[in-house]
Parts: structure tokens; sequence; C-alpha cells
């Protein structure tokens, strides 16, 4: 079972129409698998105070040059790959320890500031194929920093979980993840539960020590074995999260953050399903208005054109059906970005004609399936990370009560995203860590917070929440009055102008200010 929505990346989406997929499978770039996995164990991790010992914080990065995986083709010589040594279990930062996978540029003018760290969202994406791609967005940036990103634990090249194979992957497409029968509700629950015994099988007792507040926690001692004095750090979707957490932990060592694409800290499991129902609707309006087409009416259309598909799946000529549940998720894909609407156009109007091909062809690209039929991961990262940090588990029952509100935020997605809060993290191996996650950060310096009110995935309301909820004086909000997922490098000067001055001067825009 793919989760319907995630907080993929800025652009991820938008780049997955032109580049097809790029897979974030764990292979050691040789065909092969990594080696070295711990055996299992439970109990969640990140919880203590301890620190890193000094074998760790005075630890020296072999930079060299970044070679070629299975995935992707080795990046440029300005660019360098190194790991970094991090305790597997924070409460014991002298037992064993994993390794992290880096990637950096180096500053490219004078007067460097220090590092920047990234984290492009998923959770599970990786920053180290994500970071070269992005770098001429972040152009400006890298005349005085050296850009940073990483593998988080759990993620591509640093121990990434892989739960299932390319045959179950397919073969779970076919499960309906909005039942509408007891047999479909079985079925569903059953696929859920057996991912959870793939990824545990796979990643053995790092399934319990692959949360938030870990990587928050290998983020501080990357600063310090990069040798930087504060934290610079660009968090974008789930990575706004991320720098969140790691504000709360540390606020004393942030220097210069910027979340954009902002996850709502307030919200629970229920909450992040409605936001997301929300969000997706908006954009679904917005695209229907583009198209001259009345947003209830156009709605109304394309919710009775998927119950027709869930009766009957439309072919398509790759020999595939076409089902609900991917018509919905190639629906998905192209409003991530207004650049795509013109796509999810065409491929409607095929849909409505008997023609599947279209939309399949999107589902694809967002679930990382690629022309051979090989299938990425960054789904597998996302869920071992998402169910670890959240211990909510809502049953079927409490989600059959809920439905009907959802059908109502949404008659397209309301369905599908309300089914997922009780199919997620059913029957996970390893129990969650908090209900909603802890950001507020007294006595840090300021941290800009950018949200954009057309945001599908990670709507606009999240974003003053957390700037609420870093606290007076450290959460500073901008707003982008734009449509698609993150504001920055998006086509608006006014907030890449806002955001540049701040991480390259210092100087943090003013509380509230409106970029139209």
């Amino acid at each position: 079972m793919t989760r319907f929505v995630r907080w993929a990346a800025v652009g991820t989406a938008a780049a997955l129409l032109v580049t097809g997929c790029s897979s974030g499978s764990s292979s050691d770039g040789k065909g092969g698998r990594k080696t070295g996995r711990a055996q299992p164990s439970a109990g969640p991790s990140g919880t203590a105070d301890a620190g890193p010992t000094s074998a760790l914080t005075s630890q020296k990065l072999d930079w060299g040059r970044c070679k070629a995986t299975a995935d992707s083709s080795a990046p440029g010589s300005d660019w360098q790959c190194a790991t970094l040594k991090v305790p597997l279990d924070w409460s014991k930062p002298d037992g064993e320890t994993i390794g992290l996978a880096l990637i950096r540029t180096k500053a490219r003018g004078g007067n460097r500031i220090g590092s920047l760290l990234f984290n492009f969202g998923g959770p599970g994406g990786s920053g180290v194929s994500t970071m070269p791609a992005y770098a001429a967005t972040a152009s400006l940036l890298r005349e005085r920093y050296d850009l940073v990103s990483w593998d988080p634990r759990g993620v591509g090249a640093s121990g990434g979980v892989r739960c299932r194979s390319d045959k179950e992957i397919l073969a779970s497409e076919s499960v309906d993840v909005s039942p509408d029968t007891t047999a479909e509700e079985s079925a569903y629950f059953q696929d859920a539960a057996d991912f959870g015994k793939g990824c545990a099988k796979d990643a053995g007792k790092m399934l319990a020590h692959v949360s938030t507040t870990d990587t928050a926690r290998d983020m501080d001692l990357m600063r310090q074995v990069l040798g930087d004095k504060k934290t610079h750090y660009f968090g974008i979707s789930y990575g706004t999260e991320l720098g969140g957490v790691y504000a709360h932990l540390f606020p004393k060592n942030v220097g210069r953050l910027v979340l954009d694409a902002v996850v709502d800290p307030s919200a629970d499991t229920v909450g992040h399903a409605e936001n997301q129902a929300r969000g997706f609707q908006r954009a679904l309006d917005d695209y229907l208005k583009s198209t001259g087409q009345d947003p209830k009416q156009g709605t109304q259309k394309i919710a009775d054109l998927l119950k027709r598909i869930d009766a009957n799946p439309l072919p398509t000529s790759s020999g595939r059906k076409l089902t609900q549940t991917l018509a919905v998720t190639g629906i998905i894909l192209p409003l991530y970005s207004q650049d795509s609407w013109p796509t999810l156009t065409s491929a409607l109007e095929a849909a409505e004609q008997g023609d599947g091909s279209d939309l399949l062809a999107l589902a694809d690209g967002y679930n990382e399936r690629d022309p051979s039929g090989r299938y990425g991961t960054t789904t597998h990262s996302q869920r071992v990370i998402s169910c670890l940090d959240d211990k909510q588990r809502p049953t079927a029952s409490e989600t059959k009560k809920l439905l009907p509100e959802f059908e109502k935020i949404s008659p397209v997605f309301g369905e599908f995203l309300g089914w997922d809060t009780a199919g997620w993290c059913h029957d996970w191996p390893v129990a969650g860590q908090h209900k909603t996650p802890e950001v507020s950060a007294p006595g840090a310096a300021p941290i800009l917070v950018v949200g954009n009110t057309g945001d599908p995935a990670t709507p606009y309301e999240g974003a003053q929440r957390m700037a609420d909820e870093l606290g007076k004086d450290v959460g500073v909000m901008l707003t982008w009055k734009g449509a698609g997922h993150g504001a920055y490098g998006s086509g608006s000067d006014c907030v890449d102008s806002a955001v540049n001055t701040y991480l390259l001067a210092g100087t943090v825009p003013r509380d509230g200010r409106v970029c139209s």
C-alpha cells in the first residue's frame, strides 16, 4: 500500500512529470544489497539527553568524489561525498554506530558563512540525490555557503529500508485503499500488516531508531563535525517539522533557519489528513477554475469518473489496469505544480474517453515506478519514520465515523485520506513516540517560516501554527499568495529576495510580510 499523499520535496512531483521517476531503493550501486544490518530489538530512541562522545564529535570526514549508484549517475567534480558516524541509539551515544551518507559542494565566493543543511521532505527523501539538482535554485546561496545534504537514517544510502520487492509492490496496487466491502477492508488491513512485517525484517533494530528526534540529534552532531558554531538550515515540507524539532532540542544552536512548505505541528494523524484533504481540494478548485469550470461541478464530474473506475478499471496501453486508487494518485501528482495542470487536463480527458494510460503514467511517476517495472522506496522510508514518530493508531471503526466529514471536505480526496489514517500504521511492529511534535524553541534566534496560500500538500494554515508554536520573537511569518508546493524558487522575486537576504545578510523580514 502506498500512502495516498506524502509531503514531497518542492519541485519533486513536477520533476517526475518530466523525468519519469527516480528510484529511492537501497542498493550498493553494484546491484547488491548493503550489508551490516543489526538484528531486531524494540523500543524508540532519542528520548535521552545524552550527547555525542568526543570520538564522534572529533571524527574527520573523508570527503571524496561522489560515485554513481544504481539509480543515478555521479554528480560533477564540484560535489563531494562522505560518511558520518552517528549512534544507532542516541540514549547510548557510546554504543553501536551507523553511517549517514553526506553530500556537499563548497562555497564559491569569499566571506564564507558556513554550511547550509538541506532536508527536502518526505519523510524519506534522499538529500544525496536531490541536492545537486536543487543547487541551481540555491545558486545565490552557494556563493557564501557550503551546500550540504544527507540521506537521513533509514533513507537511501543511510541504511535505506526496503519493505517489499517490486513484484510485491505491483501486486499491492490492486488493493483498494478506500474499501467498500468487508472483503476489500480485510485485504486493505492485511496488506498494511504485511508491509510492516516486511519493514521489520529488512530494517532490524534500526526500525526503532529512525525517528525525527533521532535525525535532529544527528543534525547537531553534523554541525559539530562540519565545524559550525551554529546550524544554518533550509527545511522543505517534512523538513520543516525536522527543523522545528531541532530548534526545540537545540535552541541555542539555531543559526539561520528557513522553513518552507510548512507541516502543521499542532495537527495529529486525523488533523493532518483533514488538512491535506482541504489543501488538495483547494488546489483542484483552482485548477478547475483555470480551465473555465465551476469547481463544484468539476469536482463532482471527477468524483463520478472515479466511481466508474472503481467499478470497472480502465484499460491502458501498457496492458495494466487503471484502478481507482491509481487514478486518484495520478490526479494528485500534477496538483503539486501549476505548470503541470495542462498534463492533468489531457489525462482526465483521456480517462473520460475510456483510456487510463495518461493517469497511470502520472501515478507511476508518483509511485517511483520506472519503465522496466522497478520501484523506488521513498514511501518505505517515509512509513518507517512517520509510524515511529506518530503513536496514534485509529481503528477501522473510528475511521468509518470520520468518513462523512472527510467526504464533505473533499468528494475526490476525502475518502482516501480518511481510510489512510487507519491503514498507514496498522499493526506496526514498534510503538510511536508522540501525538504531535514539540517545536517550541524559547531563546532561539529568529526562524523564517514561509507559507504559500495555495499549497496543496502542506496547507497555509500550518505555517502560521508553526510560527506561533516556535514562540514569541522566534517564528517570523512570510506569506506568499501563490500556488503549488512551496514558495522559494517558485517564481516569486519577493519571496526569493526575502529568503536570500535573511540567509546571506541575517536580515529578518518583517513578521507578517505578504508577497503576492
